[in-house]
């Protein structure tokens, strides 16, 4: 099955658009092998893009402004897709985990999730049909509906006794899973802001996107009685599995738990100094209390020198490695795994993984199938593969050369 799986994390920097090839071993129907026939990213519409950043979250928005940018949003996903099979040559499936504009999580329990992005005008353009809402079935059940990438690092990287691995991905928001070693079990959650602080602080003093490279973060100094306030959040003392998003770490943030004053004191260099050392902090942290032996990241803000820095300074001696390093796309692995899902789903198999109890490793009473169909009468050449029902074990990445961008 050739799926094309399509992600937009909460920095909004572009569309990650992966095509694969998905089959099973005729030999081992446990072992799927994922053929990447193109990895990339396609822009977002710079007007999408700013009336998206405008009306998130603490910005007012009423409901017109969100049917519109659920259509516009739509568009750009449809556009995406269609660029990169009109070049490939088309495939049986689109699954799009959409633009999360709100994850509303009230003492530890998520209420509600939202993401958009209009399926049927995806179907429009490509006249493929497409899986979405990838979210909902699994807060519906009780679950935290994220981190959904959990299952792709069980089925990479969960086979090696040896090695307890923390599958760390740093975008907006920045998030681990502990897979492998043996009979451990894979706990997996939300960790707290990667790039979104700091993205909003460049933004809101220079109209800038995001300080590149770490640039004028290097040039600051941190700042600790800052950084003490800050790591007193509370979110930070909840269990896993647990989610947050942008309605938390929003661009009021920093100012709300400094205060104004100290907020105004501090210089650009030092809150971007401050907040890259909050983000390195609060992962490290993280990883060091469930005890892993290694550490592979991908991500957006494992790019910014700094950060990678200063990250890698607190695990020691735990090492760092890139996912790249292992064979797994960096670039493209949110969207692989949306595609993965995107497959599973039309498969009638579990977007989550089970744990000893029963329960999903998000924290719902059972893991169940992910997101809804469009059109529904798109199901019909989807569930017929002969393998339908049989649990995936492993997945195995296969890259095409001359496809990958």
């Amino acid at each position: 099955m050739r799926v094309l799986g399509m992600m937009s994390g909460t920095s909004l920097d572009a569309i990650d658009v992966t095509l694969v090839d998905i089959t099973r071993d005729p030999e081992d129907p446990g072992i799927v092998r994922a053929q990447l026939l193109h990895v990339g990213e396609e822009p977002w519409p710079a007007r999408t893009r700013e009336a998206l950043v405008a009306a998130l979250p603490p910005a007012p928005a009423d409901v017109a402004t969100w049917s519109r940018l659920h259509a516009a949003a739509g568009d750009a996903f449809a556009g995406a897709a269609a660029r990169v099979l009109d070049r490939h040559g088309g495939a049986d499936l689109v699954a799009t985990h959409g633009q999360t504009v709100y994850h509303d999580v009230q003492d530890g329990r998520v209420l509600s999730t939202l993401q958009i992005g209009d399926a049927a005008r995806i179907v429009e353009a490509t006249g493929t049909p497409v899986i979405h809402d990838l979210r909902s079935a699994d807060v519906a059940a009780g679950g935290q509906g994220a981190p959904l990438v959990p299952i792709l690092d069980q089925l990479l990287l969960g086979a090696d006794p040896h090695q307890r691995t923390a599958v760390l991905n740093i975008g907006g928001i920045s998030n681990v899973s502990l897979v492998g070693g043996g009979s451990g079990e894979v706990i997996a959650g939300d960790l707290g802001p990667g790039n979104a602080l700091l993205d909003a602080a460049v933004h809101a003093a220079t109209g800038q996107s995001a300080d590149l490279d770490g640039a004028r973060a290097r040039t600051g100094t941190v700042d600790v009685g800052a950084l003490t306030t800050l790591l007193e959040d509370p979110f930070y003392a909840l269990p896993l599995p647990r989610s947050t998003g942008r309605e938390h770490f929003d661009g009021q943030y920093v100012r709300r738990l400094l205060g104004a004053e100290a907020h105004a004191a501090l210089a650009l260099p030092d809150l971007l100094a401050t907040l890259t050392e909050l983000t390195a902090v609060t992962i490290s942290r993280a990883i060091a209390a469930v005890e892993a032996t290694r550490v592979v990241a991908s991500g957006g803000g494992i790019r910014n020198p700094l950060l990678r820095e200063r990250l890698a300074a607190h695990l020691a001696p735990v090492p760092l490695l890139d996912a790249d390093e292992l064979g797994i796309p960096a670039d493209g692995k949110e969207a692989l795994l949306i595609a993965l899902i995107g497959y599973l789903g039309a498969h009638g198999l579990p977007g989550t993984l089970t744990r000893a109890d029963g329960s999903s490793h998000t924290g719902a009473r059972a893991p169940v199938v992910l997101g809804s169909l469009t059109p529904p009468h798109g199901a019909r050449h989807l569930s017929s593969a002969p393998a339908d029902g049989m649990p995936v074990g492993r997945l195995e990445i296969m890259v095409d050369p001359a496809g990958q961008r």
